[in-house]
């Protein structure tokens, strides 16, 4: 198994490394993607990296299926509309359109909520919202070098562990490969970024994850509902941020939609911090989430509801802290 896993692991870090000097080559010589001089290839360079590591570990050991299938072709689309965005700004309904129809594509090869005590309607619903919140919540992360590269990798790795436990050689794939793929480029990403991601990265990052966890069975055991919730706090750092930049914007009178300075990420600056040191707050802050959310999904109801009170207060202390942090002096 680990010789497996260590296969997968390095065709996706050579394939990652590879891929992203071939296209920060390309951009640089024919002036593409580089609107500010830094190449905006590394989202192309990780999904290619992903999908050529994810295709051969399945072919070898997990088998191709529906749902793993779909999810490299919904992510694909993402990741082409992607690329059409960085090289001109799409709108936002165009943007909405090309996500429904990945979403829609994704729910029809069975990638979708099963939640047992709601009906099919509702759990199609929650799939949309699900998918839809978080992929424009790792978009809106990606405000500062590293940032939502480093949350990719760790968010992808609680996956991978969750999947190992399952035994699902299928999600563990999947997880791995996009796991190491980002953690090749984010080599590049670091402060003072060589490569950016683009917004092809950071819609095809926020929606494979958002996707994998929907295909991960966190309460085999009805008796442990507990689990539910354990995409939520794994993925707890993009959710956090958007609904932090939410009740910020709300509470100032401006618009939710509208961009501004108030990420938690821009406040830590605002503090003081070096853009490493915030860097490694936030990736500290993004590891508590996610290994919180792996204990939640295996541990008894009654211990779950500690591990989620003790997310919440940090949620509040970290909320309380950052908003007395002004962003317009």
């Amino acid at each position: 198994m680990l010789i497996k896993y260590l296969f997968i692991a390095l065709i996706s870090f050579l394939a990652s490394t590879i891929a992203t000097f071939l296209l920060h080559q390309a951009a640089k010589r024919r002036k593409l993607l580089t609107p500010k001089g830094v190449p905006l290839v590394g989202g192309i360079a990780i999904g290619l990296s992903f999908f050529a590591a994810s295709l051969l570990g399945l072919f070898l050991w997990g088998n191709l299926s529906s749902p793993a299938l779909g999810i490299m072709i919904a992510s694909g689309i993402m990741l082409v509309f992607g690329v059409i965005d960085d090289l001109r700004e799409l709108s936002v309904l165009a943007k909405f359109l090309v996500q429904v129809v990945a979403i829609v594509l994704l729910i029809s090869l069975g990638i979708k909520t099963q939640i047992a005590f709601f009906d099919q309607l509702i759990n199609l619903l929650v799939t949309f919202i699900w998918i839809l919140a978080i992929t424009n919540a790792f978009n809106h992360l990606d405000v500062m070098d590293g940032l939502a590269a480093g949350t990719a990798i760790i968010v992808s790795l609680a996956f991978f562990v969750i999947s190992l436990l399952n035994g699902d050689t299928h999600t563990a794939i999947l997880s791995l490969a996009l796991s190491v793929a980002t953690s090749s480029f984010l080599i590049h990403n670091l402060p003072p970024a060589k490569v950016y991601m683009g917004n092809s990265g950071s819609h095809f990052l926020g929606f494979t994850l958002a996707a994998i966890a929907l295909f991960i069975s966190y309460a085999p055991s009805s008796e442990r509902k507990i689990a539910l919730f354990s995409p939520l706090l794994i993925l707890g750092l993009p959710i956090f941020d958007t609904g932090f930049l939410i009740l910020m914007r709300i509470k100032q009178g401006r618009s939710i939609f509208k961009k501004s300075n108030d990420h938690p990420a821009l406040r830590f600056l605002k503090l003081g911090y070096a853009k490493n040191k915030t860097l490694l707050l936030m990736l500290l802050l993004c590891l508590f989430f996610s290994s919180s959310g792996v204990l939640l999904s295996q541990v008894s109801n009654s211990f779950g509801i500690i591990i989620i009170s003790l997310v919440i207060l940090v949620s509040l202390i970290v909320t309380f802290r950052l908003n007395k942090v002004s962003i317009d002096g």
